[in-house]
């Protein structure tokens, strides 16, 4: 069986990340990039698509893990069978330099034990085995254009089933050090390192970067730790943060909906920005809309819902046959076919993400409104299409009331432009377009029988990206119809305390081709916690987030979703925009206007969209 998603912990140099298990392995890392091959892949297979273990040889039991205090740098203690020897294995990547390293050190803390490591290199997600090479103290691993090295304090054996491995004694005040580098191809072998040094490094530039947090309220520590995780996410020469690290972990144990999430979805544009800003990470922020910015340009018509770390379009879908899933959980992907669908809502997120820094005094990109006024001129013909919704649902298109609203929200962003600050646009055309769409979401988008919002125009389904409707501004969240939509999502959505993203039942066959299955979807869930707290409920909001902390593990990760029947996290992790709703989430409960109230409404009442 394999451990639990929760089981693992990240570490990663801003490039790219590892997943380390709670018995020391490291199960899952790619190189030299977030979305390159895997070179250890038992996450998703089995200990022939490769792992790299460290931990008492013998009987032996987890004692604690944790981080170094605001840093990414683990550290796991292990007793052995009595506890009368303890060991302490710290691992991390240090913020790269000239190509990604990973190192780890045993530490003796009492008594004498023996450990036992085995590194098992398998490159192109575990399906190719290399050429291993012995050289004293150093493996060579090489197999196409991947070249590893692994350096050791003790020398590993090849001869046991081909898989490198060694045992040694660490004592009382005693350490051994590894250290695993990848090289570009004909690049000169990497000089050994300090492993020791290189983790005082890492711990000095985390906490340096910790520390720059603006947010000083009752969650500090969940929020300090919710960043980490992001700018661990993020791929740092080009400022883009990824969904998550994996691919492939499945949003229901044994299910088909596994998908590649190791690319950067314009969808979280917003949330992103507004969770580096209010915690006082300008720098971040401003890379992250040049990234978006970069990636977005050229014809509005071709824009994407997501795109590579670099702003790559293409990322052609394939089925990794050789793995087995984790949790037997098939197919594996490399790649996301959602790339090539249609998303109105994008234009709405980008236009807000623009918008959002602009109001922050982030220096205006002089390329940045040309580009608006190109989507605008978009839009203005194209948001009655269908699409195919917030979700990527692999079925028909529909007309999606959220895609709708955010249309909405593109052209609300586009005259506060022009009457906020003085930029030059049609903007009594695009405040008839505002209204126009108004009318059309509530007229057709609304079931005034049931007094709720719905999936799309004229269904019964609901969907929980309807509580944006108020943090986008679309109406005020004391609005009869948004206090409806809230009731009706608690009771239809909620299973065991957690949101589902939308109604699962018959319904929801006509809208996504492949069978029903997941776990409750925690963003949406901090979702429904912020528009609590704006409709005065905030001891309410300020309870389910809590129940929502409640389901990071023992280091302070969440993945995508939560199987409450199971009680087990599930979904790509960890994920991205989870760790961003949390900080938003905090930030809101903290302030009397939080970092949603800042997306205000325009002011429109219910009688102005009858």
């Amino acid at each position: 069986m394999p451990l639990r998603i929760e089981d693992y912990a990240l570490i990663g140099d801003t490039q790219t990340a590892a997943l380390v298990g709670t018995d020391g392995s490291i199960d899952w890392l790619c190189l030299p990039r977030f979305d390159s091959g895997a070179c250890f892949a038992e996450l998703l297979g089995d200990s022939s698509n490769g792992y790299w273990s460290m931990a008492p040889a013998g009987p032996h039991r987890l004692l604690e893990r944790r981080y170094r205090p605001d840093t990414l740098v683990l550290e796991t203690e292990f007793g052995d069978g009595d506890d009368d020897g303890i060991v302490r294995v710290t691992d991390c990547m240090p913020v790269r330099d000239e190509h990604p390293d990973l190192v780890r050190r045993v530490e003796g803390l009492q008594g004498r034990v023996r450990v036992r490591s085995e590194a098992v290199v398998r490159t192109d997600y575990g399906g190719i085995v290399p050429w291993t090479r012995r050289f004293g103290r150093r493996l060579q691993f090489v197999a196409g254009p991947d070249t590893l090295y692994l350096d050791a304090d003790v020398e590993f054996d090849l001869s046991e089933h081909g898989r490198p491995w060694t045992e040694f004694t660490v004592g009382e005040g005693e350490t051994v050090d590894f250290r695993l580098a990848w090289i570009a191809p004909h690049a000169s072998s990497p000089a050994r390192v300090d492993v020791g040094e290189a983790i005082q490094r890492t711990s000095n530039w985390w906490r340096e970067w910790a520390q720059r947090c603006s947010y000083d309220g009752e969650y500090r520590h969940q929020v300090v730790r919710s960043l980490i995780t992001l700018k661990a996410l993020t791929y740092s020469p080009s400022g883009a943060t990824v969904a998550a690290p994996t691919t492939s972990l499945p949003e229901q144990l044994g299910g088909v909906r596994n998908w590649d999430y190791r690319f950067c979805w314009i969808r979280d544009a917003t949330f992103t920005l507004l969770a580096l800003l209010n915690s006082g990470y300008e720098e971040e922020a401003v890379a992250w809309r040049e990234w978006a910015l970069r990636a977005a340009a050229g014809e509005p018509a071709q824009m994407r819902i997501m795109y590579g770390i670099e702003g790559e379009r293409r990322l052609p879908e394939v089925e990794l046959d050789w793995l087995a899933g984790y949790a037997d959980s098939r197919p594996v992907r490399a790649g996301n076919q959602a790339a090539r669908h249609w998303q109105l809502d994008v234009y709405g997120e980008l236009m807000d993400a623009l918008h959002q820094a602009r109001l922050r005094g982030i220096p205006p990109d002089q390329s940045a409104w040309k580009l608006q006024r190109a989507l605008m001129e978009f839009l203005e013909r194209s948001w009655r299409d269908p699409d195919n919704g917030i979700w990527e649902v692999r079925g028909p298109r529909r007309q999606f009331t959220h895609s709708k609203v955010m249309a909405w929200t593109a052209a609300d962003r586009a005259i506060k432009a022009v009457e906020e600050f003085g930029l030059d646009g049609p903007v009594d055309r695009w405040k008839q377009l505002r209204q126009e769409i108004f009318d059309d979401v509530c007229e057709h988008g609304f079931d005034s029988r049931r007094g709720t919002f719905t999936q799309y125009y004229g269904s019964s389904a609901l969907d929980a990206s309807l509580l944006l409707l108020t943090t986008v501004g679309f109406l005020p969240a004391d609005d009869e119809r948004m206090t409806g939509t809230v009731k009706a999502i608690r009771n239809e959505l909620m299973q065991d305390g957690f949101l589902q993203r939308y109604t699962m039942d018959g319904n929801s066959k006509e809208v996504d081709a492949l069978p029903p299955g997941e776990g409750a979807f925690l963003p949406c869930t901090f979702w429904l916690a912020d528009n609590l707290i704006m409709q005065g409920r905030v001891d309410e909001g300020r309870e389910l987030f809590e129940r929502l902390l409640e389901r990071r593990n023992d280091v302070g990760l969440l993945s995508e979703e939560f199987d409450p029947a199971a009680g087990r996290l599930v979904g790509n992790y960890p994920q991205a925009l989870s760790h961003i709703a949390l900080v938003n989430t905090a930030i809101h409960l903290e302030r009397e206007h939080g970092p949603i109230e800042q997306r205000a409404w325009t002011g429109q009442t219910a009688e102005d969209g009858d």
